[in-house]
């Protein structure tokens, strides 16, 4: 018998595509008014801080000015909680710039601190005074380095701001040697990313004959000025924003500084950031006339003046290694005690309140001539 076939199995229908499901747009008035009420609150809590930094000013008691109220390790130490906290979207720069602001903003309602700062306005300096201390303080321009160590200790700023290094361009020196003389102590350090702008009044690079600028900033941008424009002139001036001032009266002349310059002098930006590194920073001292207490990630300046023997420098450096203790930074200028004499500016992580940095201190003098603390302060914060 002849097997029987089976019937074809009938052809199933293709599965219909079940239709793509419409995502819903937010609706744009509702996210507005829950914006709206986002501010209410921020704005409630900004009040009710303000409130409680005014309990703190009267728990201190009767003080005699605005500095007596500042306690730079405590803003560190509230900084770098808002940095551990920080889970996005905002970046740690930008909540740390926001947060500066508040306390600026609450410390001044005792009032304004006094920043004395290398003028004129416009200047890096002045960015990295806002940096530091938020934009509710009064801010003194000076004509020099000099000048901003002078008015500090007279009293008539409360702290100054002075660059001490470039990460292109090395140590400004002229810094350095006022620590040679002054009773002045670091309080803190700042870090500015730096951006160089040619900054004209003509809006025209083809017009440019010379340039006016700061040293410093020639030097951070000399490759991009030898490939644009090699035949102006440049001409050194004390600041860039003083650069600006004077670019600003020919169409011919041009500045290079950074884009608060521009702002502040009526300047067009021709081109920029033209510095050669992308990473150029600048760190800046913040200087007053007292030593703060350890915030929990302090750096220490010491000069060092070491006696003329064998081996000096190496007997000076063993206490730091031998306690445990990282050397950031070393070098030597003319100790201005006499010819061939040589004092060391040497950058150690710790604060001089603690018994490892304490120790080793201690155990400096057997083989220095003499030490000196210029300050012990918080590591600068994004």
């Amino acid at each position: 018998m002849s097997k029987s076939k089976k019937p074809p199995a009938p052809k199933q229908a293709p599965a219909r595509k079940a239709p793509a499901e419409t995502v819903a747009k937010p609706d744009l008035a509702i996210l507005r008014e829950r914006i709206d009420g986002i501010d209410r609150h921020i704005q409630q809590l900004i009040a009710e801080r303000a409130q409680f930094a005014n309990q703190v000013g009267k728990a201190k008691g009767k003080l005699a000015a605005a500095v007596d109220y500042y306690r730079p390790e405590r803003e560190a130490q509230v900084l770098r909680r808002v940095v551990d906290r920080n889970d996005g979207p905002l970046n740690d720069e930008v909540l740390v710039r926001l947060f500066r602001e508040i306390m600026s903003a609450c410390l001044a309602q005792q009032e304004p601190l006094k920043i004395g700062f290398l003028g004129p306005e416009g200047t890096h300096s002045q960015q990295a005074v806002y940096k530091h201390f938020g934009h509710s303080i009064h801010g003194l321009p000076l004509s020099s380095i000099e000048e901003v160590f002078q008015e500090v200790e007279a009293g008539h700023a409360d702290f100054g701001v002075v660059p001490v290094e470039n990460s292109t361009q090395g140590t400004i020196q002229s810094t350095l040697d006022m620590f040679l003389t002054s009773r002045l102590k670091i309080c803190g350090e700042v870090e500015l990313r730096v951006h160089q702008h040619l900054l004209s009044r003509s809006g025209s690079i083809e017009d440019i004959e010379r340039v006016y600028s700061h040293p410093q900033s020639f030097a951070q941008c000399k490759a991009w000025l030898r490939q644009y424009l090699p035949k102006a002139e440049k001409i050194p001036v004390s600041s860039n924003a003083e650069a600006a001032r004077r670019a600003r009266s020919s169409d011919d002349a041009a500045a290079i500084a950074g884009i608060s310059a521009a702002n502040v002098y009526g300047l067009k930006s021709l081109a920029g950031p033209i510095e050669d590194r992308p990473d150029n920073t600048t760190r800046f001292l913040v200087i007053g006339r007292e030593l703060f207490p350890p915030s929990g990630n302090d750096r220490t300046s010491l000069l060092v003046f070491i006696k003329d023997q064998p081996g000096a420098l190496y007997h000076v450096l063993a206490p730091f290694a031998k306690h445990g203790l990282s050397m950031n930074r070393i070098e030597s200028r003319p100790g201005h005690t006499g010819l061939w004499q040589y004092a060391f500016f040497i950058d150690i992580g710790g604060h001089v309140h603690e018994d490892a940095m304490r120790r080793a201190v201690e155990e400096l003098d057997e083989y220095a001539q003499e030490v000196k603390v210029l300050g012990s302060y918080p590591v600068a914060i994004a």
